[in-house]
């Protein structure tokens, strides 16, 4: 049976060790430990940031998830990006993901002040573009662009 609440402070090892295994089977790059270690507890420590959410199964988080809120003054309210996302590869095509989203659906349902979810994904990971449409997203019109520093 799977689980699916918001995360704690004793989560952070285990979602700092998910985000360096996506990040190596994603994009192929190796984080590094102290940063990822630092980006992942500032969550914790200024909740403005966002939250993560967790999946367990038999007591042992199997999934983990960040959801970072973004203001959109046409709307007066928030949308919630769900970003971060990471399935151990044995839990995968179980409907981990799917629980999780109908949590954070619902969460934005039962809100006055969040609109709606929002994710981007790689053009080319179709496996995850199935799922996403899967669960009942669409594509949006809109298109990412982004400029990265990687000095830092």
């Amino acid at each position: 049976m799977i689980e699916v609440h918001t995360a704690s402070r004793e989560d952070i090892p285990m979602i700092v060790e998910f985000q360096k295994l996506m990040a190596l089977e994603t994009e192929d790059m190796a984080l590094d430990d102290k940063k990822i270690s630092e980006g992942v507890a500032s969550v914790f420590d200024d909740p403005e940031k966002g939250f993560y959410m967790v999946s367990e199964s038999n007591n042992q988080v199997v999934a983990s998830m960040m959801i970072t809120p973004e203001w959109s003054d046409w709307r007066n309210g928030y949308f919630l990006w769900i970003q971060s996302l990471y399935v151990i590869p044995s839990y995968r095509k179980q409907g981990v993901f799917r629980k999780m989203y109908q949590h954070i659906k619902q969460t934005v349902i039962d809100s006055e002040i969040f609109l709606g979810l929002r994710l981007y994904v790689e053009e080319n990971n179709n496996s995850a573009i199935d799922v996403y449409t899967n669960v009942g997203m669409k594509g949006s019109h809109y298109k990412m662009f982004e400029w990265v520093d990687n000095s830092k």
